[in-house]
This record gives C-alpha cells, structure tokens and sequence, in this order.
C-alpha cells in the first residue's frame, strides 16, 4: 500500500508532489506528507486526512518552494493514522528525510539497539526506525547516502519502496525496492519518481521500473545509476516508452472513476480481446498460450491463485476451464496457498491473477509455485508489473488504468482473457466441437454489446438503491458460473457502501442462511434464463415463502421469476459460460448507487487500499 511521489529537476517541485499525491490515493489515503527543499532548508507538512487536507494545511503553514521534493499517501501498517505517523518521517539529526511504503519485519530489534546508542522517536512507525538505521550506518562507516541506504537495506527484513534525500546532498534523491513498486519518470534534466507512472505521465512518457532488489541514484542532470543491494553490481537500466494517457487516468466527466470504469467495460473487453479473437477465421491466438501450449496440454491440473475480485475471477474461470477443456482446476487464496504447505507438481499450471500486478500473497505464492518447478503463467492489467515479471508466461488484460479502488472492469476483462485461454485449449484437445468452439467465439464477439444494452440498467439499478440504501444486511445467491458473480456482488457491496453482505451458492440457503431471511432482508438473485433457472426458481420460491424481499438479475423476456420478484432487472441473453460478463453488471451499478445515496466515498472507501503490496 500507500503511495510515494518525488521530484528532482528545474521545475517547482511542489505542485508536480501534490498533484501526483492526488493520483495516488487509490493506494491510501489516511494520511499523507509532503517534503520541499529550497536549497537551504528542508520545509517538512503532514497531517492525518486525505492529500487535500495536506494542500490546506501547506498552503498556510508551510515553505513550498524548491526544485526538490518527496510526497507520500500512506495506509497505515505501524502506527494509527495521525499527523505524527504520518510520511515523511525526518532522523534524529535533521538531515536525512525518507518515505516508505511496506513494512520493516523486523524494525523492532533495529529500534531497540537505536534506543540504546541514544536516538529517540516520535512515531510508532517501522519508517522513523529505517531512517535513523541509515543515519547510525552513514555517521559510523562515513559513507555517502547511496551506500548508507545499501547497507541498512542488507539489516531489514520485510518489504519496501523508498526515498531517501539527504541534506547534505542536495542534488540527489536515493530510491530502492523489494516487493513494492516504483518507477521512475525520465525527462531532459530531470527525473520523477512515483508508485506507478500516473504521477509523470505529462511531464515524460519514458519510465525506468526498479526491479527487486535495486537501488537507483537519481541526481538532477547527470545519467541514472542502477545498482543490486546484494552485491553492488551495476545494472544498465531499461527505459521503457509508457503505454499510458492522461485521459485514461482522469474522471472524463463522471462523479467517480468507479462509474466511468462500470462505463468503460464495452471498449474494454473489445480491447482485451482485439487482435487475440478471430470469429471469422475460428481463431484465438495468444502469444503467451502459443509458446507455451505443450505445458498447458500436458497439465494434469491447473492451479489459480488470486484474492479478492480477481479469486472471483479465477473461480469463474474454474467452471469455464472445467467444462470447455475438461481440465481439473483448483482456486486458491493466494493468501492462504502460501501458508498451507501446499502439494504441487511439476506437470502444475499455475496461473496467477492480479489487477495490479503487485499483489504481496499472490507473489509470494507464484515464488512458491516456481520453487517447486511448475509453470507460472500470469493474468494482469499493468505493463511491467511485478507478476508480468515474474511469471514465465502471461497475458495483459488491456483494461486501462482502474482508479477505483473497488475493482470492476478488472473482473470482467480477466474473465474475458480466461475464458479465451479455455477456449484455445479446449480447441487444441478437441473437447468442444468445431460448432460449439465457433459459437462461443461469436457470443465473446458480441459480449461488448451486451455489456452496453445492460449499462442501460443504470435508472433501474438508481431507483432500487433508493429502496434499499439504508439496510444492514443483504445476500446474494447464485448458480453454477452465476454462483462467483454472487460472490463478486456481496463484495461490492461490502466494500463501497459497509452494508454487510454475503454471497452463496443458491442451494447453499437452506443449509444455513434462510435463518436470515424475513421481511427486512432484501436478497439479489443472479438468475438468467440459461444455467439451472428451473432450481433457482425454486430457490426463490423458498426465500418468498419467508417474507423476503427480492431483486432478481433476468433474461430479458422472463416472466416467471418476474412473477415472484419484488424488482427485477432484465439483461440481454447469452450463453450460461459467459454470463458472468453480463450479470456482473447490475450489480455493480446497484452497489455503486447504494454508496452514493449512503454518501459513502466510492473511490476511496475506508480502510480499503487498491494495491495490496504489504501482508
């Protein structure tokens, strides 16, 4: 988590900290600093808030001039979320400044032999423990800052971005990495330094992306060194041209990124899909599946480790992987995988889902996966993260930045690169027809237009909130692939609006939560014409006989569930594989519309933070 932003160049410093700061608050937003340097003082602002609570608080209390400058967003890991807490943290003599984002394990020891050689603390962060480390090792060895910073960085365990400036060197920003991003922007004469490219996106569209265990010297009008922490070898640092815009990374005239983004999953999925799927021609081709199409076709079972929305995915993916290439799948937790003493195999694929690419349990278990020598096969949204690194193979999703930090066309355009991996590889077996493998490629071919005509719930999902905005409860059931759209729904809800919500395999109710359901608990029901309508049907049935209020996902054209149903919510047909891409869509309107009645913050709920770099 959090979100780290620095600047050395010609140009004012502040405005490019603060308005990157801003972009960054997806990655936290308890609290947040903001560090200047004019050439002779460093000017140091923080407060517990959100980043433009820092603005207010520069704008009168702080010196904001200089060409040098750090800025963090933090959520908090040691320490509440408070003014004291809060990046940058300062050492004990004043000259070294530092922002992190991780976690120190074992910052407890370094700060108890600190104490003891005298220097003292006024946070209760790993953070203020790293910078003094830095100092103790800079004043005892006489080193300069970049062998200082590597040196403490060789004593701590754990997790880190940072940035280091020191006084006395104020030409230079040093920055390292394990675990949690950072890129640096390169421009003529100046560089930038951020969580991920949003921050410089219109200064430069040339970016250096730290590897794990690099540390980079940064020095205003002088070449950029690269080095390994281990063992100081040299590294000749890849600039990469940014796949990014400014456009993608701005509201574009909605009230919330998470509304533009239910809104941008038409051109998503097309774009996620285009130049892969060939209806005409009864292809797919996937690179990452091509050159590794022999490991897939000899696997005897496939492992899926992913959290959050993306496990969602991975579980819809089961179904599809299951039914299309008749394939044993496994979907883990990779939060769990990683503890359990897991039994993998060689003859393993392991594919790994991220929106960010940075997730901290999903690459701890894909490190895991590849210890024990099965193949790692990757699914993620961001160009150069550190899954698409790590993995031997992947695919991209081309959803374009997500800055909502409640994800939604992340789940549908890792379904639409699952299930095209399904298809290619139930091709290659033989275990769909000809004509059933030709169809799906047409109904994936029209998913963009259907996603569309479901949008136009908007109104309807609009009024329904207004019902139901103010309840403490809410469950969802659903079937076979609809059964991880329910999962995915309760989420949703969960996360934007803090109604407590629970999804369930519609069959499930009866073995527990119909004790729940009476007059006051509305409950959704994803229930499309395909699939197993006649027992969700009766599902329903039985939540109507107790009083419950219920909101039905249907075909268009149902007529009896609308029977049944308090409110429904139609949306076109597909087939049952790929409804998911479809149902999934009211849902997210009806959460999003709850949060805003409830005046929630959509973007930013609390305690939530978008990537999950920490434990």
């Amino acid at each position: 988590m959090c979100g780290i932003v620095g600047y050395i160049g010609h140009r004012e410093a502040y405005p490019i900290v603060i308005k990157g700061l801003k972009r960054l608050e997806y990655r936290g937003y308890d609290s947040a600093g903001v560090m200047t340097y004019d050439g002779e003082t460093i000017s140091l602002c923080k407060t517990k808030g959100k980043v433009a609570d820092l603005e207010e608080k520069a704008d009168t209390e702080c010196n904001s001039k200089g060409s040098i400058g750090m800025g963090h967003t933090r959520w908090a890991t040691h320490g509440v979320p408070n003014d004291v807490n809060s990046h940058p943290h300062i050492s004990n003599s004043g000259d070294l400044v530092v922002i992190h984002n991780g976690i120190i394990e074992n910052y407890a020891p370094l700060k108890e032999e600190l104490i003891n050689r005298g220097y003292t603390f006024k946070s209760d962060t790993d953070t203020e423990v790293l910078v003094n480390l830095i100092e103790e090792i800079q004043k005892n060895e006489k080193l300069k800052l970049g062998k200082a910073v590597q040196v403490a960085l060789n004593q701590v365990v754990g997790a880190y971005a940072i940035a280091v400036f020191d006084k006395k060197k104020p030409t230079e920003i040093v920055v390292a990495r394990l675990g949690s991003p950072l890129a640096i922007g390169v421009g003529e004469g100046e560089y930038f330094i951020a969580s991920d490219a949003s921050p410089f996106i219109e200064y430069t569209s040339n970016a250096v992306y730290l590897e794990d265990g690099e540390i980079a010297i940064i020095r205003k009008d002088k070449p950029l060194k690269v080095k390994k922490i281990q063992d100081d070898s040299t590294v000749d640092p890849y600039i990469q041209e940014l796949q990014m815009n400014l456009e993608q990374i701005e509201k574009g005239g909605y009230d919330h990124f998470m509304m533009k983004e239910i809104f941008e999953q038409p051109n998503v999925i097309k774009d996620t899909y285009r130049g892969r799927l060939h209806a005409d021609k009864g292809l797919i081709q996937m690179a990452g599946i091509e050159d590794n199409l022999e490991r897939f076709l000899n696997a005897k079972r496939i492992i899926i480790i992913a959290c959050g929305t993306s496990w969602h995915a991975g579980l819809v993916a089961e179904y599809i992987f299951e039914e299309f290439a008749r394939i044993s799948v496994e979907v883990e937790y990779a939060s769990e995988f990683r503890y359990r003493n897991p039994i993998i195999n060689t003859d393993d694929v392991v594919i790994a889902i991220s929106q960010s690419g940075e997730t901290a349990d999903t690459m701890a278990a894909i490190k895991l996966a590849k210890e024990a020598g099965a193949f790692v096969f990757g699914v993620c949204n961001v160009v150069g993260s550190s899954i698409s690194r790590e993995t031997h193979a992947g695919a991209y999703t081309h959803a374009g930045p997500e800055i909502g930090v409640a994800s939604t066309k992340a789940f549908t355009t890792q379904i639409t690169v699952l299930t095209m991996i399904a298809l290619r590889l139930a091709k290659a077996k033989g275990t769909l027809s000809h004509s059933d493998f030709h169809r799906y490629l047409l109904e994936l071919e029209l998913i963009p237009e259907k996603v569309q005509e479901a949008l136009l719930t908007n109104d309807v999902a609009k009024e329904i909130a207004a019902t139901f905005k103010d309840v403490s409860n809410c469950l969802y059931l659903g079937r076979g692939y609809n059964f991880p759209v329910a999962l995915e729904g309760a989420l949703k809800l969960k996360e934007i609006s803090y109604i407590h919500a629970e999804g369930y395999p519609a069959a499930e109710m009866k073995h527990g939560p119909i004790a729940l359901i009476d007059e006051h608990m509305p409950v959704i029901v994803v229930a499309p014409i395909q699939g197993h309508y006649d027992k969700i049907v009766s599902n329903i049935q039985e939540i109507k006989s107790r009083s419950g209020r219920i909101i039905a996902i249907v075909t268009k054209g149902d007529t009896e569930v609308r029977k049944l149903a308090d409110y429904v919510i139609e949306i076109p047909e597909t087939s049952d594989a790929l409804s998911p891409l479809i149902t999934t869509i009211p849902l997210q309107l009806l959460s999003y519309h709850i949060a805003v009645l409830r005046e929630c913050n959509v973007d930013q709920p609390r305690n939530l933070a978008k990537s999950v770099t920490v434990e």
